[in-house]
C-alpha cells in the first residue's frame, strides 16, 4: 500500500468517524430535549397535583369542622334532654312520693 492509499484510507476512516460523532450529537441532542420536554411535563403534573392535593386537604378540613359543629349541637341538644328527662324524674319521684304520703294518710 502506498503512502497516497494509506492518507485516502485514514481520510476515508477519519470521514467515517466524524460521521458517527456528527450522529451522536443529534441523537444526544434529541434525547436531551425529549428529557427536558418529559422534565417539564412531570413538574407541570407535580404541580396540578399539589394544588388538587391542597384544595382536597382545604375540603377535608371544611368538612372536619362541619363535623365539629355537628358534635358541638348534638352534645348540647343530648345534654338538654338529659337535663329535661332529669326533670321528669324528678316530678315523677316527687309525685310517687305524694301520692304514697297522701296514700298513707
Amino acid at each position: 500500500m502506498t503512502t497516497e492509499e494509506r492518507f485516502e484510507r485514514i481520510e476515508h476512516v477519519t470521514a467515517g468517524i466524524a460521521e458517527e460523532r456528527r450522529k451522536d450529537r443529534e441523537e444526544y441532542k434529541t434525547l436531551w430535549r425529549d428529557l427536558a420536554t418529559k422534565t417539564e411535563s412531570i413538574a407541570r403534573n407535580v404541580d396540578a397535583l399539589a394544588i388538587d392535593t391542597r384544595l382536597r386537604f382545604d375540603q377535608v378540613a371544611d368538612r372536619f369542622d362541619q363535623l365539629g359543629d355537628r358534635i358541638d349541637k348534638l352534645a348540647t341538644e343530648a345534654h338538654a334532654q338529659n337535663k329535661a328527662l332529669g326533670e321528669r324524674i324528678d316530678q315523677m319521684v316527687s309525685a310517687i312520693g305524694e301520692m304514697l304520703r297522701n296514700g298513707k294518710a
